[in-house]
């Protein structure tokens, strides 16, 4: 259980005079960047599975691409326009950009040792080998040389750079070759090869244990595997592609476009129409970063950034492979022995398959915690709401969908059998708009009633409404969740989804769906907490009644779970009511601009971050309330995008028995584990938790695979 233990707390505002408002806050990029950094330890984690490190591995370096796509192309604009004022830790976008670089510059060189001290060793102790093309065998050049011209010479269109032929576009993310050739009558030339999409980054390559196997007509793989980087492939076969010439040398390259795509919605006639165009543009935005192989010589840097616009802080050179997303492959070998151990997610068993999920619902309220609990129900749920007689709409909230959904087939079926259904398809929600776009214009297709979102904002709440007929008359249930409508995440990321037909919940969420698909500019709420307009008010409101708590009875408790808390006015409130004394314990998986432990400021606050197998991504709120325990759930996270750029839903959950199931075997698991957690620190860095002396060990995910299954 959380320890409901606080004592009353003396004001400190006095203590808290004269230190610098600016110096309360951290910075939301670097925050990030310690986050980041927190993913990369558990790929130095030797406690992990091999082939688990490496998936760290290439989150850490997706994360980045994302980074570099968003975050820092938005700081680069500000810069070239001279806009944007400082951050609320005093910060400009120039001194922004400085200071990524300086933790750059240290995280890059771990995640260099990291994979050539570590993982790579370790990998060949298990057998996977990756080689250098100069390691290869006469044999095994052969049979790469063999692949190369029946593969991908075809592919490869070498694009020489001089004064007729004008510098290349590259698109972002591409892997490219700088290649420098020697021409008998104009001397040294320069040309780009690409490096093609849709073939392996890793190729393989058949050990002769392989062969030999192949050659006696037994099929099979051996106890080794070996992969050259395709990169490689392609530099060491260049001499095809310029016959006559001499390959002089070939350096690899690839660059990085912002992808922030905006749409100007009073100005598009169609939306879909109009984010189309723009994700096309998408290949021709604005470098923001180039990464470069440290051999790489000046001139052909200069060519690169001159012609790419960047300046030299956003050139990063290192000695191994760039863009190492690609390492992802190995994660998909047939290895079991190098994975973590597979886990079968429950159903509870009021969700027994005989039963009928909505008559369940009508007798209780059901909370599920994924991935510990199956994501099957709500997919089952819409499937039994679509061949219900009874069942006359369905109306649903779709923000990231993966692209074989039995959500999305569901919804279709029900529109096949005569339901109303209406959708919500959020097209701006960010790399996955191409995808939405397709569902959408299937649903439509289906004759369902779809729309694309609320001008001006993005809808990130996670809702599903059934409307049914029975004898006693029209009766609405709900699904609220925390996480999206998507089977695959769903088994990799913690969310809670919540059941209920409460009355005043349930016409809440028609209301919501209301002014989603119509015109309605419905504002209050019975029990439904709805970003931009309420949400964070009614949030600060129950800081403060904890706070006034505190004053009188010396028993305020505030515990909050979430991915960010970067918002200003929340971080505010909760320095107020730690000033007043009551306990404030949070655990912010990624960005966390609260700094914990300021004198006089934020003493009673604890900040931690648990970065392990899944990610963390539920957001619950609880308030003791004076033993009157208040707990909320919901889609949002404290960051100004989510409180005023996005509709979002935070519903609170009323059953006392999945009230305590939250605050005892979710909050409470979670906040006092001190195996994974690490706790933030004043300066804004981390470190990790440790047992106390005589402190039984506890790894809360691991905690709940063993023990959520009896709830």
């Amino acid at each position: 259980m959380i320890d409901q233990s606080a004592g009353p707390g003396e004001s400190a505002a006095e203590r808290s005079e004269g230190l610098e408002k600016t110096s309360q806050f951290l910075n939301r990029e670097i925050s990030w960047l310690r986050f980041n950094l927190r993913v990369l330890e558990e790929a130095e984690d030797e406690h992990n599975p091999l082939l688990e490190r490496v998936k760290f591995l290439t989150i850490v370096a997706t994360n980045l691409d994302e980074f570099f796509m968003i975050r820092v192309s938005g700081l680069r604009r500000q810069v070239a326009a001279g806009t944007g004022g400082a951050t609320p830790d005093g910060k400009t976008p120039s001194e922004q950009i400085l200071a990524i670089n300086r933790e750059l510059g240290t995280q890059y060189e771990r995640y260099d040792r990291c994979w050539k001290q570590q993982i790579l060793p370790a990998l060949r102790d298990a057998g996977i080998h990756i080689l250098h093309y100069a390691e290869l065998t006469p044999r095994e050049r052969k049979t790469i040389q063999e692949y190369f011209q029946r593969d991908i010479f075809p592919v490869l269109t070498p694009l020489a750079f001089d004064p007729t032929h004008p510098f290349p576009h590259i698109s972002s993310l591409s892997f490219n070759l700088a290649v420098l050739v020697k021409d008998p009558d104009r001397g040294d030339c320069f040309a780009r090869v690409k490096v093609p999409d849709g073939f392996p980054r890793l190729v393989p390559i058949p050990t002769d244990e392989e062969v030999a196997l192949q050659q006696m007509g037994l099929a099979g793989a051996g106890k080794v595997q070996q992969f050259v980087w395709l990169e490689e492939v392609i530099a060491n076969n260049l001499s095809d592609l310029f016959p006559g010439l001499d390959v002089v040398a070939s350096y690899p390259f690839r660059v990085t476009r912002d992808a922030d795509v905006s749409i100007e919605e009073d100005e598009a006639s169609d939306l879909i129409e109009a984010m189309e165009e723009q994700l096309d543009q998408r290949d021709f935005t604005s470098a923001v970063r180039l990464e470069l192989d440290e051999a790489t010589p000046g001139p052909i840097r200069e060519i690169l950034t001159r012609n790419l616009q960047l300046p030299p802080y956003l050139v990063y050179t290192g000695d191994g492979p760039i863009g190492m997303g690609g390492i992802r492959e190995l994660y998909a070998l047939e290895r079991p022995d190098l994975k973590d151990p597979p886990f079968v997610p429950t159903v509870p068993s009021c969700f027994g398959k005989s039963v009928s999920l909505l008559a369940t619902i009508r007798q209780q309220d059901v909370l599920l915690y994924h991935p510990y609990d199956s994501f099957m129900p709500i997919v089952e749920l819409l499937r039994e709401a679509a061949n219900d007689p009874g069942v006359l709409a369905i109306k649903q909230t779709l923000y990231r969908v993966n692209p074989k959904s039995p959500i999305v087939d569901a919804l279709m079926d029900a529109r096949v059998n005569g339901k109303q259904v209406a959708v919500l398809v959020e097209l701006k929600a960010r790399f996955d708009e191409e995808n939405n776009i397709e569902w959408a214009r299937k649903l439509e297709d289906e004759g369902v009633h779809v729309v694309y979102g609320v001008r001006g904002l993005k809808t990130h709440a996670k809702v599903c409404l059934i409307v049914r007929r029975e004898p006693e008359g029209i009766r609405r249930y709900v699904h609220l969740g925390t996480g999206n409508y998507n089977v695959v995440t769903s088994r990799i990321y913690t969310d809670a989804s919540y059941f209920t037909c409460d009355p005043a919940i349930t016409h809440d969420v028609s209301n919501l769906f209301n002014s989603l698909t119509g015109y309605s500019r419905k504002n209050i709420y019975s029990k439904l907490l709805i970003a931009p307009t309420t949400l964070r008010q009614q949030l600060l409101d129950r800081i403060e009644r904890e706070t006034c708590r505190h004053r009188e009875y010396g028993d305020g408790y505030i515990a909050f779970k979430m991915n960010a808390l970067v918002d200003t006015p929340c971080i505010q409130a909760l320095y107020q009511a730690s000033q007043a004394g009551v306990r404030i314990d949070l655990q912010v998986r990624g960005i966390c601009c609260l700094r914990p432990g300021l004198p006089g400021i934020s003493e009673t606050i604890t900040v931690t971050s648990v970065v392990g197998r899944f990610l963390e991504h539920a957001r619950i709120y609880y308030f003791r309330n004076g033993g009157h325990n208040d707990v909320l759930m919901g889609s949002a996270d404290l960051m100004p995008r989510n409180l005023d750029h996005r509709v979002e839903v935070i519903f609170p959950v009323e059953d006392p028995h999945w009230r305590e199931v939250i605050i005892n075997d979710i909050l409470g698991v979670g906040l006092r584990d001190n195996v994974q957690a690490r706790r933030l620190l004043a300066d804004g860095t981390y470190e990790r938790v440790h047992p106390a002396s005589g402190e039984a060990a506890l790894h809360s995910q691991q905690w709940l695979l063993d023990h959520w299954k009896a709830k």
